[in-house]
């Protein structure tokens, strides 16, 4: 059997940039979206402090045809804890024709990109062209992919940075206006920031709601990205029946993001959401209908945009210098 290969968080780190990213996530939602594959598979065990989660999916590109499985942990007190990231994890990425096992990468730096990724695609969708100011809600290891990756497909020109953590807000706005070259500044306020933006993404571990209806003005476009499990919350169901809300999976969101939240207290139906990502890229739903709609994206993190990402990574090990190997 040939080798396998192995790719460190820093040989994912070089080999997948934002804008590539971007581009297989793309390709991931508009598979789903024209029925091409399978629907992704995902799978939640609780522990104590925090839990785990598998999340398996079928990607074909163009150089072949692939099988994901990526397996994450997610324990939000481990840097105060044990000075770990909160989220850890491998991808196991098979060749989908033979099975045929091809790379096991580090998760953290393609989790982040893959999951930016889809907030700058329907971004692209969803949010006003002339979007020029974001509120990012969540400095963490999250927080940067998001920015950068919003930098790709809007013209931003300003972001307001929200953190419980005030050290760690300053902190982070220093490194985001040096990598973006954007305006970054810390805000004490939450809903007087996300009052004055375009877009607003909320990327925290929060179980209580962040925002309400009153806390977003018409035009804006608001991605809660942090509920990726049922006690996680970020988004009033208020706020989600006031806009137009399109989630990445909607089974999945109906069990573990905002969405699963507004279902519960009965302020939506699913009947009520206006779209999956997937469709809009299809083609098979429209995307933002008028300047004044407030557009909401439910991203609870999809194994497909995982086993696009890890393909995206695989392929380019395999014409560069940056891999290893090791015994299958």
């Amino acid at each position: 059997m040939p080798d396998v290969m192995l790719l460190g968080r820093s040989d994912v780190d070089a080999l997948l940039g934002i804008e590539a990213c971007i581009a297989a996530v793309e390709a991931a939602f508009g598979a789903l979206g024209r029925g091409e594959v399978p629907p992704p598979g995902v799978l939640g065990v609780h522990a104590a402090g925090g839990g785990f989660h598998i999340k398996a999916a079928l990607f074909s590109s163009a150089a072949g045809r692939y099988f994901a499985a990526k397996t994450n942990a997610n324990f939000p007190e481990n840097p105060h804890r044990f000075g770990l990231p909160t989220i850890q994890g491998l991808v196991l990425l098979f060749d989908a024709d033979s099975g045929r096992p091809l790379a096991v990468m580090d998760s953290i730096a393609l989790t982040a990109l893959r999951t930016a990724a889809a907030t700058a695609l329907a971004a692209r969708h969803l949010a006003r062209p002339d979007s020029r100011v974001v509120t990012i809600c969540g400095c963490g290891a999250q927080a940067m992919a998001q920015l950068k990756a919003l930098c790709a497909v809007l013209p931003l020109r300003r972001a307001h940075v929200v953190d419980t953590d005030a050290g760690r807000a300053q902190a982070f706005a220093v490194r985001a206006a040096a990598d973006t070259g954007i305006a970054v500044e810390t805000a004490a306020d939450l809903r007087r920031a996300a009052r004055a933006s375009d877009v607003v993404v909320t990327c925290t571990p929060s179980r209580r709601a962040l925002l309400a209806p009153a806390d977003i003005a018409p035009g804006t476009f608001v991605a809660g990205v942090g509920a990726d499990n049922p006690e996680k919350q970020e988004l009033e169901p208020a706020l989600l029946a006031l806009g137009t809300l399109v989630v990445d999976v909607l089974d999945q969101c109906a069990v573990m993001g905002d969405l699963h939240h507004a279902l519960e207290s009965g302020a939506l139906t699913r009947a009520d959401v206006h779209a999956d990502l997937g469709s809009i890229v299809a083609g098979r739903a429209c995307g933002r209908r008028t300047a004044d709609e407030v557009t909401i994206f439910d991203s609870t993190g999809m194994a497909l945009q995982d086993a696009a990402a890890a393909a995206a990574v695989y392929e380019k090990a395999g014409a560069s210098d940056v891999r290893r190997w090791a015994p299958a």
